[in-house]
């Protein structure tokens, strides 16, 4: 009966609430490995009580997930017992007396204004045609708009406006919005569209909408963006941990500390809670709690500010 639930469940994900793929794929990781757990325990959702709901979030922690992780999981196995309970295969939850995990992990990577001005400086725009023209269309299309990978690599020709330096995205839960476009990035789009058309003729007889193709002139995937920003920073000899998301992170930390005012980056990011936005404020915070800590005198004290 687990199964048949499950499938219902992941249907209802994907038409109801309208989570994209990769989402769907993760909350159906977490249901099974959750169904894992009760079937060694030997129980099941529907028998499951409160101590069965600490000892799995228990197990998670010793398995070295961090909160964030453990707080999605959470988020999953709970939508799937309200679906489970509104739908009438079983009642019980088990995780109605377990409390989120609190800190949330660590805050994110941000890059520099400075560090991104010379990540894309490094790509020239001619160096091998295609992919260079691409590459820094990509990353400049992450940072300018502040967009998931995904929305990225999910953008088609049509979408972009180049003339209003806009482009139309879909979002999370099939929310379109519409998001803008720097000179930057303008410019970028400019130098590789031509190569795109000449690409997607050759391979595909100039029938591929996708904004961004990989080699073989069809749609770039996520996993192809995230190759391309870990070779492109590691030939660039950038040091941190980067990956497409960064820029996004980097996107909204740029535009707080530069006065934005948090409502407008929520709309901006497409986020439809606050508090997701409000994470943002936390980096800037960060930034200058280490300035004061280097630039104090009693700041690297065992007594100032932590």
């Amino acid at each position: 009966m687990s199964r048949h639930v499950v499938e219902d469940y992941i249907t209802y994900l994907r038409s109801a609430r309208g989570l994209s793929d990769h989402t769907v794929r993760a909350y159906r990781r977490d249901v099974e490995n959750y169904l894992a757990f009760l079937s060694r325990r030997g129980t099941t959702p529907q028998s499951a009580d409160s101590r069965t709901g600490r000892a799995y979030i228990a197990e998670l922690s010793r398995t070295g997930r961090q909160p964030s992780s453990i707080n999605r999981a959470l988020s999953a196995i709970r939508g799937f017992h309200r679906f489970a309970s509104t739908h009438g295969y079983f009642s019980s939850d088990p995780f109605t007396a377990v409390r989120s995990s609190k800190g949330g992990g660590k805050l994110p990577d941000v890059l520099f204004e400075r560090e991104i001005e010379e990540l894309l400086a490094r790509i020239a725009p001619g160096d091998d045609g295609f992919a260079a023209s691409r590459d820094r269309a990509l990353m400049e299309m992450l940072y300018s708009t502040g967009c998931r990978v995904s929305e990225v690599v999910g953008m088609n020709v049509t979408d972009v406006d180049v003339k209003r330096h806009t482009v139309m995205v879909r979002g999370k839960g099939r929310k379109d919005r519409l998001v803008f476009v720097g000179k930057q990035a303008t410019a970028a789009l400019s130098d590789y569209l031509p190569h795109r058309a000449a690409r997607s003729d050759r391979a595909a007889a100039g029938t591929v909408s996708a904004l961004f193709l990989n080699a073989r002139g069809r749609r770039l995937t996520r996993q192809g963006a995230s190759h391309i920003v870990e070779r492109r920073l590691r030939e660039a000899g950038v040091q941190k941990h980067v990956t497409p998301h960064t820029f996004r992170h980097s996107f909204a930390t740029h535009l707080l500390d530069n006065g934005a005012d948090i409502r407008s980056v929520q709309e901006m990011l497409g986020h439809a809670s606050l508090s997701s936005t409000q994470l943002y404020t936390h980096v800037g915070i960060e930034r200058l709690k280490r300035v004061y800590r280097d630039a104090h005198p009693h700041g690297t004290r065992k007594r100032g500010i932590r």
